[in-house]
């Protein structure tokens, strides 16, 4: 109870953590559009602080890391929980995890979104470009009059064509 007062005392206004429910919080280690960001979710067991606590990366905004970097990181987090057990460690986990961010996202690539298209063809198969011409609008004699009457010699619209006529 009072390691939740604390969290709730320090992290207070903080954007980057959520308290989901009263034994369990996430918090964002980095700028939400940083895409070396992560999110470490803390889960309080039971008979917690004496076991360890429930880490988690499993959260939709972690889906761009890969899965060794994020195991790599649940592994150096509980290297840190062992050291702190039967203390009140979601602080200091919290805390170590932004202090060795650079550290645990070193070898995740910075491009990791990629898109992927799938495109379906029904019908005739492709044809190169080289073999098929585009064809172009054909006018009538009255359109071509039309256009004519309207341009000048260059094919270019006279100044002032589309002026509002105020005296008129």
């Amino acid at each position: 109870q009072m390691e939740l007062e604390a969290l709730r005392s320090i992290y207070e206004g903080d954007l980057c953590f959520r308290e989901l429910s009263p034994v369990s919080f996430q918090y964002r280690i980095g700028e939400s559009g940083d895409p070396k960001a992560f999110l470490i979710e803390v889960s309080w067991p039971e008979t917690y602080p004496q076991t360890a606590p429930v880490i988690s990366m499993d959260a939709f905004f972690n889906n761009t890391i890969s899965s060794s970097i994020k195991q790599s990181i649940l592994d150096k987090l509980m290297v840190e929980v062992e050291a702190n057990l039967g203390t009140a460690m979601t602080y200091t986990l919290f805390e170590y995890a932004k202090d060795n961010k650079e550290v645990f996202m070193e070898n995740q690539p910075v491009n990791t979104v990629t898109s992927v298209s799938n495109s379906i063809t029904i019908g005739t198969p492709d044809v190169p470009a080289s073999k098929k011409k585009d064809k172009k609008e054909q006018l009538s004699k009255t359109q071509k009059r039309k256009l004519a009457d309207k341009t000048d010699n260059k094919g270019e619209l006279p100044r002032g064509w589309n002026w509002v006529d105020v005296i008129k």
